[in-house]
């Protein structure tokens, strides 16, 4: 059974950072690449970024960059992390991993899905 599982969040002042986890198990991810989507109350889901399957290549959202940053666990593959850095009462949402058999920011491309992990930044 594939899982993707977020770990994570929680409540941060403005300014603060968090690191995101996503670890899959259930088959070998290493050719996959992962996305983090985030949705806030009321409002769309939204991309905050990709890493490629390589982890070379990463893509994201103008609102997080610079600030956010996309990685591979170096040691297992099947390990995405999420730093996020000056966070803003704006990130709140919850967020979710997603892999896929290609980047993309179209979140019908990823096939597989955590549960996703609420992340609150208090003013």
């Amino acid at each position: 059974q594939v899982q993707l599982v977020e770990s994570g969040g929680g409540l941060v002042q403005a300014g603060g950072s968090l690191r995101l986890s996503c670890a899959a198990s259930g088959r070998t991810f290493s050719s996959y690449a992962m996305a983090w989507f985030r949705q806030a109350p009321e409002k769309e889901r939204e991309i905050v970024g990709v890493i490629g399957w390589t982890g070379r290549t990463t893509y994201y959202a103008d609102s997080v960059k610079g600030r956010f940053t996309i990685s591979k666990d170096n040691n297992n593959k099947n390990t995405v992390f999420l730093q996020m850095n000056s966070l803003k009462p704006e990130d709140t949402a919850v967020y979710s991993c997603a892999a896929g058999s290609r980047s993309s920011v179209d979140a019908q491309e990823y096939a597989y899905w955590g549960q996703g992990t609420q992340v609150t930044v208090s003013s």
